[in-house]
């Protein structure tokens, strides 16, 4: 015995311990592994087999639905986008998610405990407590925000959409009032200052923007309502525009059976005007604008003109440059309400810009990654008569408008005038535009030669035509049958 090195006997005995040291800690890696990739498989294998087969039928029915998903996704994107915004599905997947979570983490727990750490080297039962852990913290952590998420659109789209009245799109098209909310201290509520009327292929998704002056004079009613009633030569009281409309059926709210007279009466008033019947309006507060672009990281304009922040009732604290940039909330706010160093009719066509670029970079995947924000944002933001049954359609309509061409058409000089508009006119050209954007270039141009027909401007309204000329506006943005072209 004495003849045998000792180098002989220790490599004769600590070989197979460190043999089946490393056998250990591999089992331990695979059954840890086969948990994150099919839970319950390490319990089928080592533990309890119960609990392994409910769990693996649990997580195939898991992909079953994902499997689901994906087809419809594929076949059917309105199909998709209601599921994503019915508020029973959403509350099953909120409250699934946190099941799941809870159900992993005890699977991990579980998957390490069958590994037998207390029997492993100290080095090795270091590192799969560090990972199991670790893998516990990050499956959890993502299947709780993705329940929160969940939640927080939930309550966004229950708040924001929370209309149960649908409307059926009018000739093939839906009609939608944008409003530009401006409330401060000095106002009282919130007064409509930009109105647009966005009308919208329900097929295509190809859009016609209407651009309406809020200073526009001796505004029409629907005959038979309360303001046609009240006015019926018009809105014709001194400093009645339309975007006193609101202020004035606000101010009488005793005459309307409504909770939100001022918009109606608005509406009233925009659908005589255009010859449009609209289906909903959507009201934009401006500082909850202003929020939505900083929840999305800002938004990229080709600004055309140096253009003033503040000086709206406010000294002028800074300037946006001319040039293509990346601008800010605060920036593309401003952009699209001042009017210091330029008027109304510019101020316009830059709105639409903001708009257009709105469409084309608010992507599916930049949604997703700031839901929160923009849930957040969305509640000071919009007020809508939108229902939620119909908010799948107009999802798809968005996503539909972004391969397509915008046009605009704007009741602006020199084709209308705000002091005296000839309504017959801004009727036949909007008839026009939706007409040359459907494609039915005929009937475009009978609306156009019957426009021509009307009342021509004044040597007044001439000369204020030439004056906002020869100012550098982006004024081309009001008038385009492509706006992305002349933004």
């Amino acid at each position: 015995m004495s003849d045998v090195p000792s180098s002989v006997l220790g490599g004769s005995y600590d070989r197979p311990a460190d043999t089946s040291a490393r056998i250990q800690f591999r089992r331990a890696l695979t059954l840890t592994a086969m948990t994150l990739v099919m839970p319950g498989s390490a319990q089928l294998v080592m533990g309890n087999k119960k609990v392994g087969r409910i769990s693996l039928r649990i997580w195939l029915a898991f992909l079953a639905v994902g499997a689901a998903l994906l087809v419809v996704s594929l076949t059917s994107r309105t199909g998709l986008f209601s599921l994503m915004t019915d508020p029973t599905v959403l509350t099953l997947g909120r409250w699934t998610l946190i099941a799941g979570a809870i159900a992993w983490v005890a699977l991990m727990i579980d998957a390490w405990r069958l590994g037998r750490p207390l029997e492993m080297a100290r080095k090795h039962r270091l590192w799969m407590t560090g990972l199991n852990s670790a893998l516990c913290f990050v499956t959890a952590g993502v299947m709780f925000f993705a329940a929160h998420m969940v939640s927080t659109s939930q309550s966004f789209v229950g708040t924001v959409f929370s209309a149960s009245t649908t409307s059926a799109p009018e000739s093939g098209r839906y009609n939608v009032l944008l409003l530009g909310g401006d409330s401060g201290p000095d106002r009282s509520g919130v007064r409509p200052d930009s109105l647009t009327v966005a009308s919208i292929d329900k097929d295509t998704g190809r859009t016609v923007l209407i651009g309406l002056p809020r200073n526009l004079e001796d505004v029409p009613f629907k005959p038979g309502t309360v303001m046609d009633k009240e006015f019926p030569n018009g809105f014709d009281c001194d400093g009645c525009y339309l975007n006193s409309v609101n202020t004035w059926a606000n101010d009488h709210a005793d005459r309307y059976g409504t909770k939100s007279p001022g918009i109606k009466a608005t509406m009233d008033a925009v659908e005589e005007i255009t010859g449009l019947k609209l289906n909903y309006y959507a009201m934009v507060n401006m500082k909850g604008f202003a929020k939505l672009i900083d929840a999305v990281g800002g938004v990229t304009l080709d600004v055309r003109e140096r253009t003033a922040i503040g000086g709206i009732g406010s000294p002028v604290r800074g300037y946006i440059e001319a040039g293509k940039q990346k601008v800010t909330g605060d920036q593309a706010l401003w952009y699209s309400r001042s009017r210091v160093l330029n008027n109304d009719f510019s101020r316009m066509g830059r709105q639409k810009c903001v708009i257009n670029a709105m469409v084309q970079q608010m992507s599916p995947q930049k949604v997703l990654l700031n839901v929160g924000k923009i849930a957040k944002s969305g509640k000071e933001l919009l007020s809508t008569d939108i229902p939620q049954k119909d908010l799948d359609v107009f999802m798809d309509l968005a996503l539909k408008a972004k391969s397509q061409k915008i046009s605009t058409v704007s009741l602006v000089p020199p084709v209308i005038y705000t002091g005296n508009p000839d309504y017959v006119k801004v009727r036949t050209m909007v008839g026009a535009a939706i007409d040359e954007a459907e494609g039915t270039n005929a009937a475009a141009k009978t609306h156009l030669a019957r426009a021509a027909l009307s009342v021509p401007p004044t040597q007044e309204q001439q000369v204020e035509a030439k004056a906002a000329a020869k100012k550098k506006d982006p004024i081309e943005a009001n008038q385009s049958s492509d706006l992305a072209a002349a933004c």
